[in-house]
Parts: structure tokens; C-alpha cells; sequence
């Protein structure tokens, strides 16, 4: 295994402010493996296709060893691969490509990324748990999967409506009294009350860095944690906006580093020293209790 050098990369556009070379390097580094990980800008299709295609052709070649995708690949890649595990099948979103046996499998580590964050974050979780998710693309797909899963109720929010109720039909498979939908507007305000708030839209990351993803003029919920799944900036306007009434509230940096971890088992078998990974990123690694421990029955 050491003689290996494992080429990695990320897949998306733009990834000039993703800080995965980092965490990749440095998990390579604690666990004594060669290699490197390098960001891969490719457009949004139709434009980009070609170099898809190309880095896909490379990695079957055997000369990249692991892929990351990102925003806006997370499901335009699915056409371009092999198959794809249940999970990501199921989520309808690729954040990790593996070559086994020759062919290119898509998988998703998002979804269980976030769970493994979220458990970290809060002190428990309620009796009634319900969530409102803001976003529908491949974060807002894992972390809708990730939660009807662990038990939550859960409504998901995006301006165009249509693909809100898309991604409700597309996940209920024997969940549908778990799931909803509603536009991304000043509607939102009549959901239930809910004791979780996702940002699953870029809207809080550069270019967008100065706005929230919150519909102006309408107050947040007294009693919920913000969950901004944007991790730089570390503080988002949404986090400012809750810290500022009082709410609990975090970045993306932990689901960053937690599904880069998994992505980093599934391509090298080693075991992903978290504690370095979150190091390099400036963060602390705090260990989960087990009050805070969650069931995961996918």
C-alpha cells in the first residue's frame, strides 16, 4: 500500500476556495501514503463535458486514483458513470468516484457527513424532530436523506418550486409522511415549527457571500439551530443573523472534513486521522457523546 501514490481531486466549478487539498494532504500525511490532491475547475455542462469526460477517462486509465465532485457535478456526473452505490442511487447526488473492477462507481459520503456533524453539534435531538432545509441540489438531497432517516420531519424549500416537490418525489420511497415542500419565499414562514435550519444553497459563499439565504424581511424562528452548510466565510450572514438573536448556530467546515474522510476511506482503505484533518482547517475535533449518538438506518 505504501508504494502507492494516490492521485486525488475535486471536480467543480469554482474550486479556487476549496480547502480539500489541505485536508486531503493532510490526512495522506498522518497516515503515511504518497500522493496529492488537486482541484479540477471544469463549467457547467454542456460546456464543461469534454473535460469531464477527459478526468473520467483518466481516472479509468488508473492515473487518478480518487474524485470528489462538487458544485455543479453532483448529479450532471451520474450519466458519465458506471454505477452507482444505493445510497447515491437513492440521493440522487455523487460527491465521490471510485474505481473498483474497472468500472466507475459513484457514492455519496455527503449524507453521512452531515449526520455526523449534526450529532456533534447538538446537545441531543428532540422528541419531534423537525427540519426545513433551504436548497435542493446534492448538499439539500444528502441532508433531506440523511435526516428522514435519522427520524426528522422534513421540509425543503426552493425558489423554484418544482424542484422542491422533484426532490420530495424522487426521496419518499416509503417516507412520504415525512416529506414536504414549499416555495423558498415569505411562504416559509407558515411550516411548522421546526427545530433545525439547513442552508443548503451557495447563497452566503462568494459571490454571494454579502446575502443570506433567509427571505429578507421575514425574522428567523426563535427556537431552532442553523445549520449553514457554506463553510467559507466560517461566519455566513445566516450565522450572524442567528448568533445575533441568541440561536445556536455552525458553518459547514465539519461536514466538510467528515465526508472528506469517508471519501478518503473509500479510496486509500486507511483510516482518516479526523483529528489532523480538522487541524489543518483550524478546527477542534469534539468527539460525540452518547446522548448525542444517531441512529442511521439506511
Amino acid at each position: 500500500m505504501n508504494n502507492i501514490v494516490f492521485n486525488l481531486g475535486l471536480i467543480g466549478w469554482p474550486v479556487d476556495h476549496s480547502l480539500s487539498p489541505a485536508i486531503h494532504q493532510a490526512a495522506l500525511q498522518a497516515v503515511g501514503l504518497k500522493g496529492s490532491y488537486e482541484l479540477f475547475p471544469v463549467p457547467r455542462l454542456p460546456d464543461g463535458a469534454a473535460q469531464l469526460e477527459d478526468l473520467l477517462n483518466r481516472m479509468r486509465a488508473g492515473n487518478i486514483q480518487g474524485l470528489n465532485v462538487t458544485v455543479p457535478h453532483k448529479q450532471s456526473v451520474i450519466p458519465f458513470l458506471d454505477d452507482l452505490t444505493a445510497e447515491a442511487q437513492e440521493i440522487g447526488a455523487v460527491n465521490t468516484v471510485v474505481l473498483r473492477e474497472g468500472q466507475l462507481v459513484g457514492e455519496n459520503t455527503d449524507a453521512r457527513g452531515f449526520l455526523n456533524d449534526l450529532r456533534k453539534n447538538l446537545q441531543s435531538f428532540p422528541d419531534d424532530k423537525a427540519a426545513l432545509i433551504l436548497g435542493v441540489g446534492g448538499a439539500g438531497r444528502a441532508a433531506a436523506y440523511a435526516l428522514t432517516r435519522a427520524g426528522w420531519q422534513v421540509t425543503v424549500a426552493a425558489r423554484r418550486f418544482e424542484q422542491a416537490e422533484i426532490l420530495v418525489g424522487d426521496l419518499c420511497n416509503h417516507r412520504s409522511d415525512q416529506l414536504s415542500a414549499v416555495p423558498l419565499s415569505q411562504e416559509i414562514a407558515a411550516v411548522e415549527p421546526f427545530q433545525l435550519l439547513v442552508n443548503a444553497t451557495p447563497v452566503g459563499m462568494a459571490p454571494l457571500d454579502s446575502k443570506s439565504p433567509w427571505p429578507v424581511d421575514l425574522p428567523l424562528p426563535r427556537s431552532c439551530f442553523v445549520y449553514d452548510l457554506v463553510y467559507n466565510p466560517k461566519e455566513t450572514v445566516l450565522i450572524q443573523q442567528a448568533r445575533a438573536l441568541g440561536l445556536p448556530a455552525c458553518g459547514g467546515l465539519g461536514m466538510l472534513v467528515e465526508q472528506a474522510a469517508l471519501s478518503f476511506e473509500i479510496w486509500t482503505g486507511s483510516e482518516a486521522s479526523r483529528f489532523q484533518m480538522y487541524a489543518v482547517v483550524g478546527e477542534d475535533l469534539v468527539e460525540p457523546s452518547e446522548s448525542q449518538e444517531v441512529k442511521h438506518d439506511a
